[in-house]
Order: C-alpha cells, then structure tokens, then sequence
C-alpha cells in the first residue's frame, strides 16, 4: 500500500461509523482523541474572546496589564521597536513600581531587537527580566531550539495567545503593508493554568525562583462555556505533541478543514496528510502570505509542494494586503486551533509553542467568518497556471531545498 493511501485509510473513522455525526458527538470524539493521544485533560467553562488584529488586540492587553494587582506574566518571541514597545515596557514598569511581581521572559534570538534603554528603565522598576538562551557559539545545536511561543497571564486569572508580537508591525487593522493581519485570544477560566503553564516551564529554565509569595495559586471560576485543551510544544528532538494535535485535527475533518498560517513550510508527512484529506473528500482550504512576508525563504519552501496540493483538490490562496501572520486551524465548524504555532518545520519540530485546541462552534465560527473575510482579500493558486510557472521560480524553490528543515 502506498504512503498516501495508507493516510486515506488512517484518516477514515475507524470506530464502525457510517458518514458524518451530529455535532455535540463530534466534539466528544474529538476531544477523547486529543485528551488520550496527547495526555492532557481540557477543561471547561472557559471564556474566550477573539481579537482580530492591533487595534483590538493591543488595548486589551495593556487594559489588562494596567489594571494588574498582583502578578504579571509575559513571554513573547518578538520584542521589536516602535511606539507600541515603548508602551508594554512603560505600562509593566508602572505596576512594578506599584508593587506587582512582573516577570518578563524573552526569546535570545527573537527579541534581540528591543532596545536597551526600554530594558533599562524596567530593570530600575523592578521587572523580573529573563533571557530564553541568548545566542552562544557553546552550544549551537541547542541554540536552533527557541521560545516562540505568545503569552500574558496576568493576576493568575486571565490570558492572552496568539500570533502577536510586541512590535509596531502588529499595530492598526491589516490597512496597509505595514499593518500585519493577525489574531490574538483573551482567556479566562481554568484554560488560563495550561498557558501559566507554558510560561513556567520556559522561566524554570531561565530564572532560579519559580514562584514567590505573590503567587495565590487561586481556584477558577468557569465564565464561559468553551471547552479548551492547551497543548505545549517542546524545543526538544523526535515526535512532538505539536506534531500529534495537527495529526488528529486533519484525520478528524469530516467536512472543511482551514488553515490560515504565516509560514507554511511543513514535511513531506504532513504534505501528503493534506492531500489525503482532501482526496477522502474533505474541503481542505489553506490561506498563506501573498506578495507581502518577511521569510521568502520560508515561502518558497512552501511553495515546492503547491503542484501536489493543487492535483489532490486542495485550496490555496494568498493573502494580498500585507504581511499574513495568523496561526490558526478550523475542523468542521466544531472546533479551532490558535496560538503560536506555525505549519512548518520549525514550529512542529523545534521550537517552544503553545496552542489551543478549542471545542466551541460559536468560537469557531468567528475564527471562520474572519477566514471568509481574509478570502476577499486573497487570489487563488490556480493550478494550470501554477505548472507553467518560469524556471527561475522553480530554482528559487529547489535553492531552499537544503534548508527548509531549518524553516
């Protein structure tokens, strides 16, 4: 049996069902997957607002560090320059200052940008600043290993993840090239200890004190009615969890299958589940950076496989407006992805991500009618055209052969 049909075969529903199941069945078989093949409980009652870009993501989580009476968490791979930078460092130095335990815990390679005089004015305010493993020559297999993952816990009780970095490319609302398209999420419930999580696991190995007097290690209400698992990735070798919750996300899609990701350069294995999905008669839609990324190599990576994707039926559009930066996968109308990680090799094999596994159709359904509007804005792959694409683009794409496990 080939590779591809042994996936079609894999991906069928093994449990004697005939076709599709109702709604609330789905999500029960959906989790119980996730739940044991990935070995961590989701929780329920959790509250979860999308916010759709700069303008909507950035107030929140300022509002939320400003308002802070005890604790301030916040990792972030990306910590660049502008108006916005400026703005996360004064705020976090205003309640260090007022007496709340800040720790801020940034990647070596990610944030080498931010400019010291920011990290010196919080550093005189108290903030708790940690370095994920800065660059060093000692240890340079080590080093291909980073931080990547997006998060804000603040006073133990609410959360922020996504795909956003501190930087003013994130700012406005995906107007123009220089404002990138890109979604966050607020979260509050008992999903809020996986995300704390994440943060704790990346700080115990940049800082002696896990935690201190401040931590209340209080109890969650359930504000809402998402039922959410948060999955880590771990900068480590071999199979990761990152790779098993896309796994059981495409061989679970009964009906649609969307991904919407900024860089898309993933493995043959994950190429060829895309294909059988679509070939078992699954709406596979993948929406992707057009004109505007800041990764070429990345795209072109990704671009190597757009023949076999386009021959097995699946949809692959670009993004035209500016840089697309979003993370996120949908199933079925039932159930969505969101977080740090991208489709590719880095996300799924080197890097520390975090991601959450949502079981809410009303939450879904935003993430796809944000999908349906970014559609507007993007142009189809088409296939015919895309076989009599010029031989410099091909040579382009076979040049980063060689290193897109690194992409």
């Amino acid at each position: 049996m080939s590779i591809e049909k042994t996936l079609i075969a894999a991906a069928l529903p093994s449990d004697g069902d005939e076709g599709p199941v109702e709604t609330g069945e789905r999500k029960r078989r959906l989790r119980r997957r996730l739940e044991r093949l990935i070995g961590v409980a989701a929780t329920e009652g959790n509250e979860l607002v999308p916010l759709r870009n700069g303008d909507e993501i950035f107030p929140a989580m300022l509002a939320a560090v400003r308002g802070a009476e005890y604790t301030i968490d916040l990792m972030t791979f990306v910590y660049w320059r502008g108006q916005i930078a400026r703005d996360f460092a004064a705020a976090l130095a205003d309640r260090a200052r007022a007496g709340v335990r800040v720790r801020l815990l940034l990647d070596g390679f990610g944030a080498k940008e931010i400019e010291q005089d920011l990290l010196d004015d919080m550093d005189a305010a108290g903030v708790l600043v940690a370095w994920f493993r800065k660059p060093a020559w000692i240890s340079p297999l080590k080093q291909n290993h980073r931080c990547h993952r997006k998060a804000l816990i603040v006073d133990e009780h609410t959360a922020f993840t996504g795909g956003v970095g501190i930087a003013e490319e994130w700012c406005g609302d995906a107007r123009t090239p220089e404002e990138w398209r890109d979604t966050h999420v607020k979260v509050r419930g008992p999903a809020v200890d996986g995300i704390a999580a994440a943060f704790a696991q990346n700080w115990a190995e940049c800082h002696e004190e896990l935690f201190d007097d401040r931590d209340r290690f209080t109890e969650h209400a359930q504000p809402g009615s998402s039922t959410v698992q948060v999955v880590r990735g771990s900068a480590s070798f071999g199979w990761q969890d990152m790779q098993t919750l896309i796994r059981v996300m495409l061989t679970s899609a009964q009906e649609r299958f969307r991904l919407s990701t900024a860089y898309f350069a993933p493995d043959t294995y994950f190429i060829d589940l895309l294909c059988a999905t679509a070939r078992r008669g699954v709406q596979v839609q993948i929406l992707l950076p057009g004109p505007h990324t800041d990764q070429r190599a990345c795209q072109l990576a990704g671009q190597h496989h757009y023949a076999a994707l386009l021959a097995a039926g699946v949809d692959i559009r670009q993004y035209q407006p500016t840089m697309l930066h979003t993370k996120i996968m949908t199933v079925d109308g039932v159930a969505a992805l969101i977080g740090s990680t991208n489709f590719n090799r880095r996300s799924m094999d080197h890097d520390e991500e975090v991601m959450l596994a949502v079981l809410d159709e009303a939450f879904t359904r935003v993430l796809d009618d944000d999908f349906d509007h970014d559609l507007t804005r993007s142009e189809a792959i088409d296939a015919a055209r895309w076989k009599r694409r010029p031989l410099p683009q091909r040579l382009k794409e076979a040049a980063v052969i060689p290193v897109r496990r690194f992409l």
